[in-house]
């Protein structure tokens, strides 16, 4: 199929759906922008980008008669897949994509695709890295913040392109097929859209479907669903390893990272050389070290960025110390998984923001993760009743429920005392009271500055 001689209706106006339909202009593509909110603000759609004023605009309900027209729908991350509509579209004979597909399609080079429930972006932020200190031409794009298709128009043959790419974007490849690949982990999460963990599973298992072996895949060994997948995984696999020592691939031993071929191991680091805290990041950093080896990058370039590299913001950031406590910015822990690993750093004992929008997740293992470091567990949002219950049945029983985001900071702000830390690590996606994880990230981090010394 060539996209440039299709009717193309992008679905949804948000950053993705905004570079979407500019790649597509850009292209000389017949291209329309819909939005199911028949109440949209154009102005404030036009000020994000006047370049979309020359592709019509539908709003509201779309017509047995409109749908007929394209032969080609780019979903954004954020439209499922199984909505009504989509259905429909389907049913008439339009091929389903979304922006990942898109991009892939007028993109150039190479592409290395990370994917997981927790860790994507710092791996893919530090394999961005890796790769700019060795290669000229690097772009870091995806669920990490930055629209692939807002730069596939500017990738050449020799660009090396590193994406996050999340379940929500897997959903609509087709032809995408990434030189490596990395699952990190697969935990439950997003259950509301995938609707069973079996669906979840095979969602993130398609970022290896159109690869080959002369392609890679890094997997965790350590999770069992991903040991089962390397089986039947038709890339070739590279695996890393927290717990064991490997005969092929990268292990944690003690506090050193080792890169095992056919038994033979070499040092990569010690994790105290790292800026990095906590084991689940040594496993990103092992992943990323596995990416960049399968990719060609010489060990010692890989090193270099290893002992420069800062964590990501949003994830386990250290904000500032007031009155002697500690406060953390963990906002992007949007699922219990995440957030265990976010009380896992914590080295003093913790009031711990959390709550949120509900994705169906079921918070038992995070409340066991507590370990006696959590003081005081303050709660937000929709989920603060269930949370609370949970904890409760978990004998932890020093819970706190606030109305507001900023009312739970100041009670956290009174409480803790000289030595201790306060940690946002809400373990539910930010949506019914912030946009994104982002924005509540950035609050907690302005509100918190702001507090009296």
């Amino acid at each position: 199929m060539r996209i440039e001689d299709e009717k193309v209706l992008v679905v949804g106006t948000g950053i993705s759906g905004i570079a979407a339909t500019e790649l597509l202009l850009d292209k000389g593509v017949d291209v329309t922008l819909f939005d199911s909110n028949a109440k949209l603000d154009t102005g404030k759609l036009y000020e994000k980008s006047a370049k979309i004023k020359k592709a019509p605009l539908l709003l509201g309900d779309l017509t047995k008669e409109q749908m007929g027209v394209f032969s080609v729908v780019v979903l954004s991350p954020g439209v499922p897949i199984d909505l009504p509509m989509v259905d429909s579209l389907r049913e008439m004979g339009a091929t389903i994509w979304g922006e990942i597909e898109l991009a892939y399609y007028f993109g150039k080079g190479d592409v290395l695709a990370i994917t997981g429930t927790n860790g994507k972006t710092t791996t893919t932020a530090l394999t961005g890295e890796i790769m700019k200190n060795y290669f000229p031409d690097v772009k870091v794009v995806g669920n990490i913040g930055i629209p692939y298709t807002s730069v596939a128009a500017q990738t050449t043959e020799d660009t090396v392109t590193v994406a996050e790419i999340s379940s929500f974007q897997l959903e609509t490849t087709q032809d995408f097929c990434p030189k490596v690949s990395a699952i990190l982990n697969i935990t439950p999460d997003h259950l509301n859209r995938h609707h069973t963990m079996e669906c979840y599973i095979r969602t993130k298992e398609a970022i290896t479907k159109m690869q080959t072996r002369e392609n890679y895949c890094v997997l965790n060994y350590e999770d069992e669903v991903l040991r089962e997948f390397a089986e039947k995984c038709p890339a070739t696999v590279v695996f890393f390893s927290s717990k064991r020592e490997l005969e092929n691939g990268f292990f944690l031993r003690g506090e050193e990272i080792y890169y095992a071929v056919n038994g033979e191991n070499t040092l990569v680091i010690n994790v105290n050389d790292l800026n990095l805290l906590g084991k689940h990041n040594y496993e990103n950093v092992m992943a990323a070290c596995a990416i960049a080896v399968s990719y060609g990058v010489p060990m010692d370039k890989i090193v270099e960025v290893l002992k420069r590299f800062v964590a990501v913001e949003h994830r386990i950031e250290y904000v500032c110390e007031k009155r002697g406590v500690r406060y953390y910015n963990d906002s992007k822990g949007t699922n219990p998984d995440a957030a265990i690993q976010g009380i896992r750093a914590m080295n003093r004992p913790t009031y711990l923001i959390g709550g949120g929008y509900d994705k169906q997740s079921e918070y038992d293992e995070w409340i066991e993760a507590f370990d006696g470091k959590v003081r005081a567990l303050v709660l937000i949002g929709q989920t603060a009743e269930k949370i609370e219950a949970c904890a409760h049945a978990h004998g932890f029983m020093d819970t706190v429920r606030c109305e507001t985001f900023e009312e739970a900071i100041t009670y956290c702000y009174e409480h803790a005392v000289s030595g201790e830390a306060v940690l946002l690590s809400p373990a539910c996606a930010s949506w019914g009271m912030f946009p994104n994880y982002e924005e509540r990230g950035r609050i907690f981090k302005e509100f918190v500055r702001g507090l009296a010394e």
